[in-house]
């Protein structure tokens, strides 16, 4: 039980971290400056944009910011490499999760395995006419399991969700960047030198 009182303690500290760090993530975001931030690269106006965004937390905005200052030379590079590392920082921890639901209920089963080998044990000693002392440590070996079980079906709902804000986040990203790219394209064929206002 003491192995699966440690995963049990990982597991609540993993999903608490998590809720807070995307409880920060949401307070961070500025939907009305990321319209505006392309609106303004729609112009050309690229010292606006850095003026604008300086200091916001939001993490597609940075993003954005990434590509417009290297947009002279590989827009889309800088901003996949931005992409990546916001990415890794939203995906921190649920390694941990996974192994959790995967790991949780075997180390039950095992726990189950070897108290059934104990009560085999006393039955062998004992004998039959104690038939109690086997049953008793056959429920009490069946813990494991149930603990073990219970704490990967925990795990699951929080995986799960915090999979699908990854997923969401990574969607947002790749939205909001191809938009700059061709914002950025265009601006290139008008422009002839792709160097706005900078």
């Amino acid at each position: 039980m003491y192995p699966l009182l440690l995963c049990s303690v990982l597991v609540l500290f993993v999903v608490a971290e998590r809720f807070v760090f995307w409880a920060g993530i949401d307070l961070k975001r500025q939907r009305d400056l990321l319209d505006e931030v392309l609106e303004l690269c729609r112009e050309g106006k690229w010292d606006e944009v850095r003026e604008k965004v300086r200091g916001s937390g939001d993490y597609v905005i940075r993003i954005l910011v990434t590509g417009i200052v290297h947009r002279d030379f590989s827009m889309s590079k800088a901003m996949e490499a931005a992409a990546t590392e916001q990415l890794r920082g939203m995906a921190r921890f649920m390694g941990v999760l996974d192994t959790m639901i995967t790991v949780a209920p075997l180390l039950g089963i095992f726990g189950t395995v070897i108290g059934i080998i104990a009560s085999f044990e006393v039955l062998g000693t004992a004998g039959i006419e104690d038939p109690r002392a086997v049953t008793g440590g056959i429920a009490q070996a069946l813990i494991t399991t149930a603990a073990g079980l219970g704490i990967a079906i925990i795990s699951v709902f929080p995986f799960n969700y915090f999979n699908s804000r990854i997923e969401k986040a990574a969607h947002r990203i790749e939205q909001y960047a191809t938009s700059l790219e061709i914002v950025y394209e265009k601006l290139l064929q008008s422009d002839g030198d792709g160097t706005g206002e900078d």
